[in-house]
């Protein structure tokens, strides 16, 4: 079975970090974009980042830059998060998602991804 699992969520400070880690069974993500996505309460999901060989990190929001980025872990078969200078609107459920391409979409990635993980979440108190 394919699939994406989020995990390293939790609550944490103002001004704190956090590294949410996106780890694939069935499907190898080395070649592939992998895309981070946010979803708040209330709110509609959006892009965050996406990382790929072909881009490097492309930022969906201009919120996270110089704050997020991510990397891969070849020889675990996952992809990273690294979370720095948290603020409460980065409060959210964090999602990873690919669409096995290998490059990163511009154009409406949330609709193009079509393999997501089920999310963690990251709280970040005032």
């Amino acid at each position: 079975q394919v699939q994406l699992v989020e995990s390293g969520g939790g609550l944490v400070q103002t001004g704190g970090s956090l590294r949410l880690s996106c780890a694939a069974s069935g499907l190898s993500l080395v070649p592939y974009a992998i895309g981070w996505f946010r979803q708040a309460p209330g709110k509609e999901r959006e892009g965050v980042l996406c990382i790929s060989s072909k881009d490097g990190n492309i930022h969906y929001t201009d919120d996270v830059k110089g704050r997020f980025t991510s990397s891969r872990d070849i020889a675990n078969n996952t992809v990273h998060l690294q979370m720095t200078s948290l603020q409460p609107e980065d409060t959210a459920v964090y999602y990873c998602a690919t669409d096995q391409d290998y490059g990163c979409p511009v154009n409406d990635p949330i609709g193009i991804m079509n393999l997501w993980g089920q999310g963690t979440q990251v709280s970040v108190s005032s």
